[in-house]
């Protein structure tokens, strides 16, 4: 088989649900992707976008109306959940309260007839892999949230799955704990080399976690890139206002650069220096910390909030240069150092520009 052939493979795959009333929830529409062996992919979208759906199809626990899931090759859609290669871990956790937590991990071993000797030495590396070594005899009732989650992937791990499946496992765990687990989590599929897909709608989660990132909307697949890739250069107005927050700004491009109204004259080589666009309106993205605002008695936007975020400020401004109508006016948010410059003050006259190579076109 070729070295360079993915993990998985979906091709055209498309899940319909019909509501009681008679409608119907396309949850999946013709989403095709490829994920690369031994990667972290994370599957990005607001509620309702199809990723969990696709995520359940791939685990075996829905069925595609269409299309086809293939793993190393192998046609799996078509096959039953307990032949696949792929473990699931869920939001839930779903531990047996009744046994230990060596018992939690041994089942699913136990249930495909692995010899004693083996599940006690596999039971024994998947505590040691999640560091919770010591705790085998405690139930889950025993444990924290963020143990109970260490448990779960125990579980999942120690069948040593193809391709592990995570469906939102850090929601229920507080920021500072959530922060912690994303660290395991790489650790760990760096360490095992298996495959991580993970379903998340945190957008901080998918940046910090994934070496590739799958962003749903509607149910389809609207980007995948690398999590800088995504965040930078969006393809479209959507993915930059989900991804983090962005300023989308119309304006006319000419070959020598944009022209933004309320805000003035952009040169080119403050575009992507590949962008592609054909010359007229165009729609352009550009993240608040590449926004600058000058204070200057005669520029075209006004301060109208201040907040302190860490250690950055969150400013927002309104341009609207004299003489053009209301409805021409122009939001602009910046971030910019909390220290070491001037906090800018509600009500102050600034001027916008913007860092070489920040703004990039995308699709309305």
């Amino acid at each position: 088989m070729d070295a360079l052939a993915p993990a998985l493979s979906v091709r055209d795959v498309t899940k319909t649900f019909h509501t009681p009333e008679g409608g119907q929830i396309h949850a999946l529409d013709s989403v095709s992707i490829d994920i690369a062996d031994g990667s972290f992919m994370v599957l990005l979208g607001p509620s309702g976008c199809g990723k969990t759906t696709l995520l359940r199809c791939i685990a075996g626990l829905e069925s595609p109306d269409s299309g086809r899931i293939d793993l190393r090759g192998q046609r799996i859609d078509d096959m039953p959940v307990w032949r696949r290669r792929v473990n699931t871990v869920f939001q839930s956790y779903a531990l047996f309260p009744h046994m230990t937590v060596a018992q939690n991990i041994a089942f699913g071993l136990q249930m495909d007839k692995v010899p004693g000797a083996i599940i006690k030495r596999k039971v024994g590396e998947s505590l040691d892999m999640v560091h919770l070594s010591g705790l085998g005899s405690r139930k889950p009732s025993q444990l924290s949230g963020g143990q109970q989650q260490r448990v779960a992937l125990a579980r999942a791990l120690a069948k040593e799955p193809e391709v592990l499946l995570l469906d939102e496992p850090l929601s229920a765990l507080d920021l500072k704990l959530r922060r912690g687990m994303q660290s395991e989590l790489k650790r760990l599929q760096r360490e095992t080399s298996i495959t991580f897909v993970l379903v998340t709608h945190d957008q901080d989660e998918a940046m910090a976690m994934g070496d590739q990132v799958a962003v749903f909307n509607a149910g389809q697949i609207v980007q995948v890139g690398e999590p800088r890739e995504v965040y930078l250069r969006p393809c479209s107005r959507f993915v930059a206002d989900f991804i983090g927050e962005a300023n989308v700004l119309t304006g006319a491009l000419d070959t020598y650069g944009l022209v933004i109204a309320s805000v003035g004259f952009v040169p080119r080589d403050r575009l992507i220096a590949d962008t592609e666009a054909d010359l007229g309106q165009v729609h352009v993205a550009v993240r608040p910390e590449n926004v600058s605002l000058q204070i200057d008695p005669v520029g075209s936007a006004t301060i109208t909030d201040v907040s302190y975020v860490g250690g950055d400020m969150r400013v927002e401004a309104i341009a609207a240069a004299a003489g053009t109508a209301a409805n021409a006016a122009v939001n602009i948010v910046s971030r910019v150092p909390s220290q070491g410059v001037k906090p800018p003050r509600i009500g102050d006259r600034v001027s916008v520009s913007f860092a070489e190579g920040s703004l990039t076109v995308v699709a309305d």
